[in-house]
C-alpha cells in the first residue's frame, strides 16, 4: 500500500485544469480593466461623465446577456467560449464610439433627440448592421465544425453579434433620449 506521500498526480487533465483556472481569474481581472478603461476613454472622448456611463452601460449588456446564456444552457467556459467578452467589448465600443458620434452631430441639426435618432439610424445603422451581417456569415462558417469549442464559439459570437446591434440601435439611443444630456 502506498502512503500519501508516495502518491502524486499527473496527467493532461491536471495540466489543463489549472491552465483554465489561470484563464478565468486572469479574464475577471482583465474585464474589470477593460471596463475600466474604456470608461476613461469614453470621459475623454465624449467630454461627459453621464454620455461615458451611458456607452460604458450599453457595452455591459451584451457581455452579461451572453455569459447568461451560457449560464442557463451550462456551456462550459473553456478557451473557446471565454474569448467571447474580449469580442464583444471591442465591437461593441466600435458602434457604440460610431453611434454617439452621430447622433451629435445629427442632434446639433435642430436640437431634437427624436430627429437626431432617425437621422442617425438612416446613415450609421445601415454601416452597423452590414458589418454585423458580414462578421455573423464569416463566424456560421465554423458552426460546421467536428470540434463543439468552436462550434460554441461560433454560435456565441453570432449571438453576441446580435446583442451588440441590438444594443446599439435600441437600447444606446434609448438611453440618450431618455436622459437628454446631448447639450452641444
Amino acid at each position: 500500500m502506498l502512503k500519501n506521500d508516495e502518491i502524486r498526480l499527473g496527467n493532461i487533465m491536471i495540466l489543463y485544469n489549472n491552465m483554465l483556472q489561470s484563464l478565468f481569474s486572469s479574464q475577471i481581472k482583465t474585464l474589470f480593466f477593460v471596463v475600466v478603461l474604456l470608461f476613461f476613454m469614453f470621459l475623454i472622448l465624449f467630454r461627459s461623465f453621464k454620455i461615458a456611463l451611458i456607452a460604458i452601460f450599453s457595452n455591459i449588456v451584451p457581455v452579461s446577456v451572453i455569459f447568461a446564456f451560457m449560464g442557463f444552457f451550462t456551456i462550459p467556459l473553456d478557451i473557446m467560449t471565454i474569448t467571447i467578452a474580449a469580442i464583444s467589448i471591442g465591437i461593441g465600443v466600435d458602434h457604440t464610439i460610431h453611434y454617439i458620434h452621430r447622433f451629435k452631430e445629427e442632434y446639433l441639426i435642430d436640437k431634437s433627440y427624436e430627429n437626431a435618432m432617425i437621422r442617425s439610424h438612416n446613415t450609421i445603422a445601415h454601416a452597423m448592421v452590414y458589418t454585423t451581417i458580414i462578421i455573423i456569415l464569416g463566424f456560421s462558417i465554423m458552426l460546421l465544425s467536428n470540434l463543439l469549442p468552436s462550434v460554441y464559439f461560433a454560435g456565441l459570437t453570432i449571438l453576441i453579434m446580435i446583442t451588440i446591434l441590438s444594443s446599439a440601435l435600441f437600447l444606446l439611443p434609448k438611453l440618450l433620449i431618455s436622459f437628454k444630456i446631448i447639450n452641444k
